[in-house]
């Protein structure tokens, strides 16, 4: 698109997460009008920790915000996976550690150091918080957006960038119900020095229980903390299930002795726990005037640590769209057309539970020089 008519094209994003921060800051960089529209009344740390892939951390060195992520990262040379009782199965280069440059390992992260920085890097008066959608209408050239505080704004192009149940998406292109893994994650944040020695560096550990459950542990030493994530098989449906220690401690049975006295020291009241859904595959993205990005076009289940990537590296690539398209619908045909089938890819695989044999099925191809061409 000409400068002029980037520079002219008015974006209201939904959603201040992951996808919607990173859309907005890819969109301003371009020079676009771009304003920011959260449901929730303030933003706070949530969540736990994750992993920026490689091709991640390629796409913040392009918009030139690396070193604030670096400032609250730490580099991570590979994935360690270990039998439930401790003993190391593998030691696997992280995907794509080879391709790119050696800073461009992949970085431990709290999620919601993320999100902040993203935020952090969004002039203040393109966020507005305390703005719940109730209505989004696509009217061909434009779309409006409704806000149950009363506000009322016209674009040419929203984004739908909230999340698995998105409101934007479900109103214009179907209803679309998430779907049960049958699975539950239970994540907590602790202290390192209440690891148990388990800290002796930066990389990704999981563990491999008999049982179904899997223990993700993620070190986030630059906090002096440790990401901590259960996930096991249930059939409790609930968004937000209850758990105890005693249902953690049967959970573990077997395991790691230190991994057990983790789980049973847990913070029950401080952990984020959650049925873990995905959503099919969804035909069609956009229209003239709307566009899904990140969890509301793809939501994947969290086995491959994709979901937080494939929503920045969607902004990168719709980013290029517009820059490169010449006008804003083929823009939004060449996202779909060029992002899709990665992410389509990407719904596939995660859906598999994680494989001692395989730590990261078929994803290398698909990552190398995403959203960096």
């Amino acid at each position: 698109m000409k400068t002029s008519d980037i520079q002219n094209l008015k974006v209201a994003v939904v959603g201040g997460g992951y996808a919607g921060a990173s859309a907005a800051l890819a969109l301003l960089q371009l020079g676009a009008d771009v304003h920011v529209y959260e449901q929730a009344p303030e933003l706070g740390e949530v969540g736990a920790g994750i992993g920026l892939r490689p091709p991640t951390v390629e796409v913040l060195r392009k918009w030139g915000v690396f070193e604030e992520f670096a400032k609250v990262s730490a580099p991570s040379d590979a994935i360690e996976v270990y039998q439930s009782n401790g003993e190391l199965i593998a030691r696997d280069p992280w995907p794509g550690i080879n391709e790119y440059e050696q800073t461009n390992h992949c970085r431990m992260v709290h999620r919601g150091d993320v999100i902040e920085t993203l935020l952090r890097l969004l002039p203040a008066e393109r966020v507005n918080i305390g703005h719940k959608m109730i209505t989004v209408t696509d009217n061909g050239d434009s779309a409006t957006v409704k806000f149950e505080n009363g506000v009322e704004v016209t674009a040419d192009l929203v984004l739908g960038a909230d999340g698995i149940r998105s409101s934007v998406r479900n109103q214009i292109f179907g209803e679309v119900q998430p779907v049960f893994s049958h699975t539950i994650a239970m994540r907590a944040v602790i202290s390192a020095d209440d690891a148990y020695g388990l800290v002796e560096n930066d990389n990704f550990r999981v563990y491999v229980g008999l049982n179904g459950t899997t223990v993700y542990f993620l070190p986030l030493r630059h906090r002096n903390q440790v990401s901590f994530d259960i996930t096991a098989p249930s059939d409790d449906t609930a968004w937000a299930p209850e758990v105890t220690h005693e249902y953690i401690g049967a959970l573990l049975e077997g395991f790691d002795e230190r991994l057990q006295k983790i789980g049973q020291e847990l913070d029950i009241a401080s952990m984020t726990n959650r049925g873990v859904y995905d959503i099919e595959k969804q035909p069609n993205w956009h229209t003239n005037s709307v566009a899904l990005v990140g969890d509301a076009a793809h939501a994947m289940l969290h086995h491959q640590g994709q979901g937080a990537n494939s929503a920045m590296q969607d902004a990168a690539w719709l980013a290029d769209a517009i820059k490169d398209g010449a006008d804003l619908q083929d823009a939004l045909r060449t996202y779909q057309a060029k992002r899709k089938p990665i992410t389509d890819v990407l719904q596939d695989i995660s859906r598999k539970p994680f494989d001692i044999g395989d730590s990261f099925p078929e994803t290398t191809s698909f990552e190398k020089g995403a959203g960096v061409e």
